[in-house]
């Protein structure tokens, strides 16, 4: 979730700028439009406003850190102790002083007569299917059992996370590696030959002569270079975070080769494990859609999804309004489609999440199996040619001398 600017009035007509999270520009302006206030302008945090340019700040926890705080608590819920109780001995035990303020403001608020999801949510760091799955759980009475299958969730995607890492570090070094040597071979090898060459006087070839130019050219703008590099990285990073920019992008990545299946089945295994969870513990379908969908990080998922859970609110199967998207590969809508009609549509996503998974860790493996290759190729030729444009003279004055 993004921060952004908000500019509102409400029906006094009192102004008011406040900062809100949120999946996008519209869902937000969406959010308070429908709470009946007047919406002036939503920015996202982190452009110029005011003058001065708003770095965005954003508080987090770390994953493996929120699944232990969950599992203790469920230890301490099924152990009979009250909520407050329960939350007052995991804050007595928290080493985490973020983590400690956050649980602190949460009892705070219960105390004061909120709602357990309603004091979770007011943190604007806990995931919407973490305090949406509270929720159902309060409704249900059976907190115990949604909590349960919540961290089962987690500790799934977490492991599902940490395998996709592991596949990544071996290509991330051998990139950065490759990197390093050629603006250490640009910058320094290659300078120090045109010193050596401009003493001799010697006549260059024209592949030694590209190069030479190449390597004082490094020297001179390279510093100019990387300053208009990290200027459009920041460019490229706050369009990136606007609707149109989101959009844009995202397609960008489902239209690449490989990648971008390997990308669309990685989201709908996330999107087809938390909508079955929240299923599962008696949230109804469209809340549940809405929770699971607003979650997915694709901007063109997510927008199909908002059409689909439309579609579903007017009457129509799920499978069907999926289909009509043509975003969701034909199994996982056949599959949707089977668990519908069987009423087992929960274990029915949990097949499509695991099959997912699993499909997309061999393509993982198989893209990497190709990719490594060609970085040590591209490495080898770029090496060679620089050393054989270096030495090439220093060859042919040898030769020259016998």
């Amino acid at each position: 979730m993004a921060e952004f600017v908000v500019k509102i009035a409400d029906e006094r007509g009192h102004l008011q700028q406040q900062v809100e999270h949120g999946y996008s520009e519209s869902e937000v302006r969406e959010r308070f439009s429908q709470q009946g206030y007047l919406v002036y302008s939503v920015k996202p945090r982190g452009v110029i406003a005011g003058g001065r340019l708003q770095l965005p700040t954003k508080r987090t926890i770390r994953q493996s850190q929120f699944v232990i705080f969950n599992q203790q608590f469920l230890t301490l819920i099924k152990a009979g102790l009250p909520v407050l109780h329960s939350l007052d001995l995991l804050i007595k035990r928290q080493k985490d002083a973020k983590m400690r303020g956050v649980l602190e403001n949460v009892r705070e608020r219960i105390k004061g007569g909120e709602m357990l999801s309603d004091a979770f949510t007011a943190q604007r760091i806990f995931p919407k299917i973490y305090t949406t799955t509270l929720l159902a759980g309060e409704k249900s009475g059976n907190m115990e059992e949604v909590l349960s299958r919540y961290i089962a969730f987690q500790r799934l995607a977490l492991t599902f996370k940490k395998k996709l890492a592991v596949s990544l570090v071996y290509p991330a070094l051998l990139v950065s590696v490759v990197i390093c040597m050629i603006i250490f071979l640009i910058t320094y090898v290659v300078p120090q030959f045109a010193t050596l060459f401009d003493s001799l006087h010697a006549q260059l070839p024209a592949i030694t002569l590209f190069m030479l130019a190449m390597g004082n050219h490094a020297q001179k703008y390279g510093p100019l270079a990387l300053l208009v590099l990290v200027i459009a990285a920041l460019v490229f990073w706050q369009w990136r975070r606007t609707d149109k920019g989101a959009a844009k992008v995202d397609r960008a990545i489902l239209s690449l080769p490989l990648l971008g299946d390997i990308w669309l089945k990685y989201q709908v295994a996330n999107f087809s494990r938390m909508l079955s969870t929240l299923l599962a513990g008696g949230l109804p379908l469209v809340p549940s859609l809405e929770t699971a969908g607003a979650s997915v990080s694709s901007r063109s998922i997510l927008n199909g999804i908002a059409a689909s859970t439309i579609q579903v609110r007017e009457g129509q199967p799920l499978a069907k309004s999926l289909e009509a998207q043509k975003l969701f590969p034909d199994l996982s809508v056949e599959m949707i489609e089977v668990g519908e009609s069987t009423g087992a549509l929960p274990a029915m996503l949990n097949s499509v999440a695991e099959f997912y998974e699993e499909d997309v860790q061999t393509a993982l493996g198989a893209a990497m199996a190709l990719i490594e290759p060609m970085i040590l190729i591209i490495m080898a030729v770029f090496v060679g040619g620089v050393l054989i444009s270096l030495y090439l003279p220093i060859f042919t004055l040898g030769s020259n001398i016998h």
